[in-house]
């Protein structure tokens, strides 16, 4: 899609800056203004750090399952463009969920950036005619632009502890101190996260992520080989998800080395780190990123499936959604001592637990080596009992008990961080 696809319907100006909101022209036929479909629930605008279109992970089952009953505005972080001269807003409609991405120039300073940010966000509101709405936070940097705003409630959902990640806003645990404080309802995205933080809310939950079981268990029936996958010998032992800061790089080159014959692959965007410092082996396969899609069909192919997590700052509350997945595809998983993989799959003995390469090495050993049938049956069972359907519905239920007890819009505490040029500006048409 190009920006010339994009139809502005808001023109604004301050501070010498041109701000406009876009609305990208879908291919597939979505409606310009989507009809709603609940008029009794608030819309939700979803401010968030990840992107739609990057890992579909925890926003995306949540916010695609909101989007069915209400209007969803899913905002992401900037884009920064040198030849850019203004501020835009593009919009690309998936039914009832926009995905809202500000365009930036990248002469902006900071201070225009959050106000850039704060602006496009009111005349959003404005534009898309939004009257009563949730605020829904996967990042605090977001308060910086957003505290002026009344929402009928506000929902933190904390699926990482994102201060503990590589190249994090030093400023993250002050703001999420004053998330804390503004919101209605928090959620965790694992059990250990909700021990750390339980102390820290009254209306507090820990919701796990969980996983769409009919998607991966087409793993157990694929037969076809994705192309590049197809040539590579087995066993295959694999491993999806991102390529950052929480890979075990260590682990994972010493495990190709001892066992030569085995065959990695690695299937996920490289971020945050240099690709240069990926181990290199002529066992070891990085097949880049692949859409959620597909991802059955990659597993399908895997002898082994992996969590290659390093035991770091980054990784000590993360709550993998890919330890499901694994299991709904059929497949034996080997795991480094993750709190929340050692319980309960670990302790389930649903997942094989290792930490050094040879106690690794060893581990995969038995799970090529085992009769699955046991092991299948025991996390079929334990599965049953989960699902983004279900995890949805409580965080729904939940929700509207928040909601329905707001007689009033709730002003949020201010925290400002710039002056909001926005302020007494008409919008244009």
């Amino acid at each position: 899609m190009t920006r010339s696809e994009a139809r502005c319907l808001v023109v604004n100006h301050f501070s010498g800056m041109t701000v406009a909101i876009c609305r990208d022209m879908m291919n597939n036929g979505a409606s310009a203004h989507p009809t709603r479909v609940a008029a009794t629930e608030p819309d939700l605008i979803c401010l968030s750090h990840l992107r739609w279109n990057f890992v579909f992970q925890r926003p995306q089952h949540l916010m695609s399952r909101y989007a069915i009953a209400r209007r969803v505005f899913f905002v992401e972080e900037p884009q920064f463009h040198e030849s850019a001269t203004s501020a835009t807003v593009t919009m690309e409609a998936h039914g009832h969920l926009m995905v809202v991405v500000p365009q930036l120039p990248t002469s902006f300073t900071p201070a225009q950036v959050i106000a850039a940010q704060r602006s496009l966000l009111s005349q959003l509101i404005v534009a898309e005619r939004i009257q009563r709405y949730v605020l829904w936070y996967y990042t605090p940097s977001a308060l910086r632009f957003s505290d002026h705003l009344t929402p009928a409630a506000v929902v933190y959902d904390c699926m990482d502890e994102l201060s503990a990640f590589k190249h994090a806003d030093p400023e993250l645990p002050a703001l999420e101190r004053t998330l804390f404080r503004n919101a209605d309802l928090v959620l965790t995205g694992g059990h250990s996260l909700y021990q750390a933080k339980r102390h820290l809310h009254h209306n507090i939950h820990a919701m796990p992520s969980s996983v769409d079981v009919d998607h991966f268990a087409q793993a157990r029936r694929h037969k076809d080989e994705p192309a590049d996958q197809a040539a590579i010998p087995h066993p295959r032992l694999g491993f999806f998800g991102v390529l950052d800061e929480r890979l075990d790089i260590p682990l994972l080159a010493g495990i190709a080395e001892a066992k030569p014959d085995w065959q990695f692959v690695m299937i996920g965007p490289v971020v945050k780190i240099d690709p240069a410092d990926l181990p290199r082996r002529p066992n070891i396969h990085y097949l880049g990123a692949k859409s959620y899609v597909d991802l059955p069909k990659y597993i399908s192919g895997w002898d082994v499936a992996l969590l290659l997590f390093a035991r770091n700052d980054a990784t000590r509350f993360i709550s993998p959604t890919k330890t499901p997945e694994y299991l709904a595809a059929g497949k034996p998983v080997v795991s480094t001592s993750i709190t929340d993989v050692v319980s309960p799959y670990g302790e389930r003995g649903l997942v094989r637990i290792a930490d050094q390469v040879p106690d690794f090495v060893r581990a995969c050993e038995q799970a090529l080596t085992e009769d699955p049938a046991m092991r299948r049956s025991r996390a079929d069972a334990f599965l049953r009992g989960t699902s983004w359907d279900r995890t949805w519905s409580k965080t729904a239920m939940l929700l509207k008990a928040v909601t329905e007890s707001q007689a009033q819009p709730k002003s949020q505490p201010s925290r400002q961080v710039a002056s909001d040029p926005s302020a007494g500006l008409s919008l244009g048409a």
